[in-house]
């Protein structure tokens, strides 16, 4: 399922967030998404999720907006924040509430939550949970739907170590299964041995979009291709 914008544009104001993207994110592969703070990644992520309404523009899931779909959960899961649970309910009661709303059945709640890592912790209010725990929980909210497309905002914060491991080998594998991952990060070294293909914005606008080994040709690593481009702009 292919995540299409077409000139997605979103004004605050006088300020622009978003100016005129257009891309195609494909699947089977995992795309980064990076960009300085303030270039408009959050803000396109958002809108791509119908939480934004774009100024112009369109973003389209497989040809249509996300609110076209009756259960969207099912086509798309997305992890926009760690811990966005209400902390009094339990981490399987925030899953089992998320299905219900998608006619998921119940069953798929225990499913995702051992392919996380936090059945043990299901009971558990999500208020006490730590942010690697609750960064979990909103995986397995996105997994819940068994959706074609995950969309990541910097899944990796707050997890340990053998956390990053483990969602590096959960993206690599969810994309090699046909799936579209379209994931967020800051951390370019990590974006390194986990992206098959990068997308660069700053100031909303585009600034590469190409496999990895490309943009990393004639640099010493991402790092430098990165603020090669960005400096520029």
């Amino acid at each position: 399922m292919l995540i299409t914008l077409e000139r997605l544009t979103k004004t605050f104001g006088s300020t622009v967030a978003v100016d005129g993207l257009d891309l195609e994110v494909r699947p089977g592969r995992v795309t980064g998404f990076l960009g300085p703070n303030g270039a408009g990644k959050s803000t396109t992520l958002r809108m791509i999720l119908g939480l934004d309404r774009p100024t112009s523009g369109r973003a389209l899931l497989d040809g249509r907006p996300y609110a076209a779909y009756s259960w969207p959960l099912r086509k798309i899961g997305a992890v926009l924040e760690a811990k966005a649970a209400h902390p009094g309910r339990s981490g399987r009661n925030h899953l089992l509430a998320m299905a219900r709303s998608n006619a998921i059945p119940a069953s798929r709640v225990d499913v995702v939550l051992e392919q996380v890592g936090i059945a043990g912790a299901a009971r558990k209010r999500t208020g006490t949970y730590s942010l690697g725990m609750g960064q979990r929980l909103g995986l397995a909210g996105a997994l819940l739907g068994d959706p074609p497309v995950l969309v990541l905002d910097e899944p990796v914060n707050g997890l340990d170590p053998d956390g990053v491991r483990w969602i590096r080998e959960l993206m690599r594998s969810l994309a090699a299964e046909g799936r579209t991952v379209f994931v967020s990060s800051h951390l370019l070294s990590e974006m390194q041995v986990t992206a098959d293909h990068l997308v660069v914005i700053g100031h909303g606008r585009l600034v590469a979009d190409a496999p990895l080994d490309e943009i990393v040709a004639g640099h010493a690593s991402l790092e430098d291709a990165y603020y090669s481009l960005t400096s520029v702009r």
